[in-house]
Order: structure tokens, then sequence, then C-alpha cells
């Protein structure tokens, strides 16, 4: 299962057990000083650069410091092996963002339209775009690099250099997934009356539902109902009750999940047919 997964131009690595050390700033400025001498250390001077209180420019990549800082300032004595686990783990994720493309790590996301105008609006001048495709309404599906610790978005430059069409790229990031993943019966179960489903902690857990033909099985376990929510690009929730109650149960879960995830997705929720997915409106 993925648990650590970062998609740029963000690094949010979260401290796991805090302890600090005796020679760490405790205050903003030098404790991001501090931070950034250690990244240094691990992946050279030219690709690290502060760029604010607690925050740190990694190549293209950026990486927040707020949640391992505020472990620190509670638990001094765990900081100092944090701090090493942050920047190991950080440093792995910019040479992860630069590693040169391969067939075996293509998989495909699912973004807002939204996403894809921020981050292409984001870029510099010439960069080669990202390749949408659409699913749903405000929804599209993206190729995607996995690695492991992070997932890099698939520009359209890199279709030429893997010798792909981009059809052939969506072909593959579908077959990948499909090698890759689990059947849904084996990863999760029928929710009953009341009860609301879940798939969380892994960042491919919404590009099942690129795979449409997967969910039938849940959907006929369900009596024929099944209608899902990714409110986080790393959760599926769902319901097999077509009901106001629990449709509407479902709307406040994903209102209360995207205020406080760090990687909400979308308040869209979805329908399974067996023509495709609809829009609940």
């Amino acid at each position: 299962m993925r648990i650590l997964k970062w998609s740029a131009p963000i690094i949010c690595l979260l401290a796991a057990l805090p302890v600090a050390a005796k020679n760490i700033p405790m205050d903003e400025a030098g404790f991001t000083d501090y931070v950034a001498i250690q990244l240094r250390k691990e992946i050279g001077d030219s690709g690290v650069a502060i760029k604010g209180p607690l925050t740190i420019g990694v190549g293209e990549l950026q990486a927040n410091l707020d949640r391992i800082f505020a472990f620190c300032k509670i638990n001094a004595s765990a900081c100092e092996g944090e701090v090493e686990r942050y920047v190991k783990a950080a440093a792995q994720v910019a040479r992860e963002h630069t590693a040169p493309p391969t067939k075996e790590a293509i998989r495909l996301v699912i973004r807002t339209m939204q996403y894809v105008q921020n981050t292409q609006g984001s870029l510099p001048p010439g960069t080669s775009p990202l390749q949408p495709r659409p699913f749903v309404e405000g929804l599209v599906i993206l190729p995607a690099l996995d690695f492991p610790r992070a997932i890099r978005m698939l520009p359209e430059k890199d279709n030429a250099s893997l010798g792909l069409s981009s059809k052939e790229v969506y072909d593959l990031g579908i077959s990948n997934l499909r090698k890759n993943l689990k059947p849904i019966l084996e990863t999760t179960k029928a929710a009953g009356k009341g009860q609301i489903g879940q798939l969380t902690g892994d960042s491919f857990y919404p590009s099942r539902l690129v795979l449409h033909d997967w969910w039938k099985p849940l959907a006929e376990a369900q009596n024929g109902t099944l209608i899902v929510a990714l409110p986080a690009t790393d959760a599926v929730f769902y319901i097999g009750e077509d009901t106001s109650i629990a449709i509407d149960a479902l709307r406040t879960l994903v209102q209360d999940i995207m205020r406080q995830a760090p990687n909400p997705l979308t308040n869209i929720l979805l329908r399974w047919t067996n023509n495709g997915w609809e829009v609940v409106r």
C-alpha cells in the first residue's frame, strides 16, 4: 500500500515519531537554515534555496517545514532523528522528480480540470503541457509516473522519449493499473444500510475509477447501487443506498474531509452504471 506520496510542486512530508537535538535552532529562521544545510549535504548546494521561514526550494519542488517544526517544538529529544528522516525522504522525492520516465512507471490518476489549469499556469513559458483526457464533468484523467516516494505527472514531451503515442501512453497506464491493483472485492467490501465504505491511504485508490468494469462486483454486491466520492487524492468513499439521507451523509463527510485533507480532490459524487460513471446532482 502506498502511503507516502507527493505530487509536484509541493513536498509535504510528515514527521513520524518526533526527537530534537541540542544543536537544532528552535526559531523558524534558524530551523529553516539548519534543514537547508542538511539538504545541501544530501543533494548538493545547487538544488536547495531558502524561500522563506519554514519553506525551502528543492529543485523545482517546495519543501514545507511547518509540521516537522511543530513536532520538534514539543518533542525536542526526537527532533534530530526526525529531521534526518525528513531530509532523506525529501532528497529521494527530488531525485525521483528528475528521474527519466519508464514504461513500467506509467499510471493514470484523476484530477480536477482546475488542477490542470493551475499547474499549467505555474509552469515556465514553453514547458511541455500535461495530457488531460475528460473523465466526467470537472474531472480529467492524467498520465503520471509512479515512484516509491512520489507521483510525477507525465508531460507530453516525455511521450517521444518513451517511444509512445498519446494513446499508447493511456493504454499502458490502464494496463499497468490492472497489473498492479487488486480486484475491488479483495480490497474492500459492500457497504450495508447506513454505512459508508472506504478505501484510504493509497494514492491510486481514486485511479481505480478509470477501471469502470472493476467496480461491477461491488455494485452487484450492493444490489446494483454504488455511489462514490473522491474527497482526497488517496481516498474513495462509497455507499450502497440511493436515498437522500444516505447521499446527504456522504456529501457531509466529503466536505469535512476536504476541509482537513492536505491533498483534497473533489466534492463531486459519482454513480456507477453499466455504461459508465454519472455525476450525482
